[in-house]
């Protein structure tokens, strides 16, 4: 499996990462799932309302995300990941990320920020079906041309 995602797409989820530093940004990845993997049509910025320690957390609040799949649908857009950056700390899944992911099938995008400059990003298939059979499955990242865009 890959994540197709334009480089604009790329570079922007990066930099909310480095906007929100030392805090962890938080979004939404809108498109569609194909065989070869998820497609990226769109992110969308999420507020982060782990206020308590935002420093090493992030949580997108039910209801912001109800709106962004409700506009993505609107769109003809699915969720397809999440992205979130990790302040001075690797772009790999803590214990955390691993015990809230929920949604099979999505990529979740983890952004190394250090010392304010984004760094390594990779992404990460959560397979499965239930809590007893999930797991993380690093994915590539295939940075796509834009639709309209010269080759």
């Amino acid at each position: 499996m890959k994540l197709h995602i334009t480089q604009a797409d790329y570079d922007a989820l990066r930099a909310h990462g480095e906007e929100t530093y030392p805090h962890e940004c938080c979004g939404v990845l809108l498109g569609h799932a194909k065989d070869d993997g998820n497609h990226v049509s769109a992110i969308v910025r999420a507020g982060n309302t782990r206020t308590d320690s935002a420093h090493n957390r992030y949580n997108i609040s039910p209801m912001e995300l109800i709106k962004i799949q409700r506009e993505g649908r609107k769109q003809g857009l699915d969720i397809v990941g999440f992205y979130h950056s990790h302040p001075d700390h690797p772009a790999m899944w803590s214990s955390t990320d691993f015990a809230e992911a929920h949604w099979f099938g999505c990529c979740y995008v983890i952004t190394s920020v250090d010392k304010g400059k984004a760094n390594l990003t990779n992404a990460f298939h959560l397979s499965g079906t239930t809590e007893d059979d999930k797991a993380f499955q690093q994915e590539e990242i295939l940075i796509t041309k834009a639709v309209g865009e010269n080759a």
